[in-house]
């Protein structure tokens, strides 16, 4: 099943990041995940929070520009291949990749990783067939 990414557009500027996690700080909001990716004057932050919907509402009093958009959430073996057999199962089956990024896991001898896919379903289905754990918003603490 997919996890619910927020990625909302900030300024490219001094401060800016900070004054987005402070928001978030200020309404008691988790951060699960992020990633951060930038343009001359604004970057992307692409968050997976302990509360989407909060988030969503929060933001958007703020005034922040955003849209919420569901992922993939992977658990993946800590070994040499383990991205690769993701990677290689969803390349055999015709599934694009759009991107990926990684954050921290508590549990030992795996990684944590968020999959934007060109289609959740079909790659949720190829990933489980083949033995590739994938985590609900709960497993993500």
């Amino acid at each position: 099943m997919a996890v619910k990414q927020i990625s909302a557009f900030v300024e490219n500027k001094p401060g800016q990041l900070a004054k987005f996690t402070e928001v978030l700080n200020n309404h008691g909001i988790d951060m699960r995940a992020l990633s951060l990716a930038e343009t001359e004057d604004f970057g992307i932050v692409r968050i997976i929070t302990d509360d989407s919907y909060k988030t969503a509402c929060v933001l958007k009093d703020e005034g922040y520009i955003f849209s919420i958009t569901p992922v993939l959430a992977v658990e993946i073996p800590d070994t040499p291949g383990g991205l690769y057999k993701v990677l290689s199962v969803l390349k055999e089956q015709g599934i694009n990749v759009e991107y990926t990024y990684a954050f921290t896991a508590r549990k030992q001898d795996v990684a944590y990783m968020i999959f934007r896919v060109t289609d959740n379903d079909a790659a949720a289905e190829i990933l489980r067939k083949n033995g590739i754990s994938l985590l609900e918003l709960d497993d993500i603490d």
